[in-house]
């Protein structure tokens, strides 16, 4: 039966979709329900009609899910930045869990029992050491910060963001009253007009310091000693303050050029056991804690000692790769961003590492010069974007054939869809296990061991 728009029908949320919207069944059709639990009972107003699914939203909870609590954020119900403020942390965790093992079974043709499970988070609040804010108008002509709606540029207003960092927020609110004050226009992408984009703040967990990077679509801003003195005086941890320049008419947010206003123009911090200096464009996991119990499962399922070679892909700042380091004999590790790899080549000199070697390139490209040289790692490290292995790297790491591949991923349909790739070509899923790096949101992290014994 075809489900009728604008008409409301009641129905129980029997589960959630990836990106944590709840999902009920009317008349057979499988009807997507942001903002809802699994165990509402609830009238549901259509408000889209698909081939093959359709999309309402809560027009009254008859019978609350057991799961469901009151938001602590009061814009939950606006902004697009978190899907599960409404639910309570164990709930969440066992859709995250869900997720994962779903994605590997429909996706990936494996057993689930494979997922050991998930690692939830000791903080689902402020735990976020990196924020970036885009920047608008109200009403009134005022700048305000915040995040955008779902689906939209429409920035809702957040001063007190419940997973930011509470110096991120203070950071942001003076840069909003520096602009009230001197008449500075956020960039407006429909008239590509204006100066401000975003305001991006990065908060060294372990050391303490702060960094805000003002990303402007012009390089002359009026008052920037002003700004920085008000920046200097709020923020004591404070180590530099630098200015971006985008003029990109896409939702890329960071330009090619950074310039130094004031301080140092690399952030220091500490993680697992390592010190680090990343620059803005450098890759640094959000969450300080997770993040070193993620990367600590993936050296277990590495399974170094000491003799081997591991190659890393993506490798960032190096933030696996010094870890790999200590265990292995020898670490090539590649990443694509120069800025990343100059902060890697600095982070392994400053920590006395000499077995690693750093190459600027693509993945695939450097994964098809290894299989070009008929080099084969022991262990072959992959921590991928969202949007997983490309094809070229997937195709040179079956050329390379290491006996064991360790992968890291941020996405569970692509790693998934990759893990699928690899054991149709004789790999095997050995084990995965999830973490949860971003609490009150969709994502989720996890790590997945394949190996290969025919050579």
């Amino acid at each position: 039966m075809e489900l009728v728009k604008n008409k409301i029908y009641r129905a129980q949320i029997m589960d959630y979709t990836a990106d944590g919207a709840g999902v009920a069944k009317v008349d057979g059709v499988a009807v997507f329900v942001p903002r809802a639990a699994v165990g509402d009972q609830c009238d549901i107003r259509i408000t889209k009609v698909g081939k093959s699914v359709a999309f309402g939203r809560i027009e009254e909870i008859v019978v609350p899910s057991k799961h469901r609590i009151a938001p602590l954020c009061p814009v939950a119900a606006q902004c697009g930045g978190c899907c599960y403020q409404h639910i309570t942390y164990e709930e969440e965790k066992r859709a995250k869990e869900k997720k994962v093992r779903d994605a590997l079974v429909r996706i990936g043709g494996q057993d689930g029992a494979k997922l050991t499970g998930i690692v939830g988070a000791p903080e689902t609040a402020h735990y976020r050491n990196k924020a970036q804010y885009p920047v608008g108008l109200n009403a009134a002509g005022r700048v305000v910060t915040g995040f955008y709606r779902p689906r939209s540029h429409d920035i809702v207003p957040v001063e007190k963001c419940l997973i930011q960092s509470e110096t991120a927020d203070r950071a942001a609110a003076v840069v909003r009253d520096w602009m009230n004050q001197n008449q500075v226009p956020p960039y407006d992408y429909g008239k590509k007009r204006g100066t401000v984009r975003h305001i991006y703040v990065r908060v060294g967990e372990a050391s303490g310091e702060c960094q805000l990077t003002l990303i402007s679509a012009t390089r002359k801003l009026p008052a920037l000693d002003a700004l920085v003195d008000s920046l200097r005086a709020a923020l004591p941890s404070l180590t530099g303050v630098l200015l971006n320049h985008n003029q990109r008419d896409d939702n890329v947010i960071l330009g090619d050029r950074t310039d130094v206003l004031w301080g140092e123009p690399l952030l220091e911090d500490r993680l697992c056991g390592h010190s680090f200096l990343l620059s803005p464009a450098a890759f640094y996991q959000v969450n300080h804690a997770q993040a070193e119990k993620l990367y600590e499962c993936a050296l277990d399922f590495a399974g170094l000692t000491g003799s081997e070679t591991a190659v890393e892909l993506y490798c960032g700042a190096g933030t696996i790769t010094l870890s790999l380091a200590e265990r292995a004999l020898r670490v090539v590790a590649v990443e694509i961003v120069p800025e990343a790899v100059e902060n890697a080549r600095q982070n392994a000199a400053r920590n006395g590492v000499t077995n690693v070697e750093f190459i600027c390139a693509d993945a695939g490209q450097a994964a098809a010069m290894f299989a070009g040289r008929g080099e084969t790692p022991d262990v072959l490290v992959v921590d991928p974007p969202r949007k997983g292995l490309d094809e070229a790297t997937r195709d040179a790491i079956l050329r390379m054939l290491p006996p064991r591949v360790v992968y890291v991923s941020c996405d569970p349909a692509t790693l998934a869809r990759d893990v699928k790739e690899l054991t149709n070509a004789g790999y095997t899923l050995e084990k995965a296990q999830a973490y949860d790096l971003f609490p009150r949101t969709s994502h989720v992290e996890s790590v997945a061991l394949m190996t290969r014994t025919e050579r």
